[in-house]
């Protein structure tokens, strides 16, 4: 899957410190080793390492 601008994934993240956790994201810029992005957990933007990102399922809205 692409991640392009504006899409909503829900993310399965692990820190740096090995702590593992649910995020909901809004993608605002993709680069070749990190994903810059909203973070509902957060209310901020965050910058996610793509290694650190364990999963992702797109957000499909109805």
């Amino acid at each position: 899957m692409s991640m392009d601008r504006n899409h909503i994934l829900d993310i399965m993240h692990m820190s740096k410190d090995g702590a593992i956790s649910k995020r909901r994201i809004k993608v605002l810029q993709v680069g070749e080793a990190s994903l810059g992005a909203y973070c509902h957990l957060r209310g901020s933007r965050r910058i996610f390492t793509i290694d650190n990102v364990l999963a992702l399922v797109p957000v499909i809205r109805t």
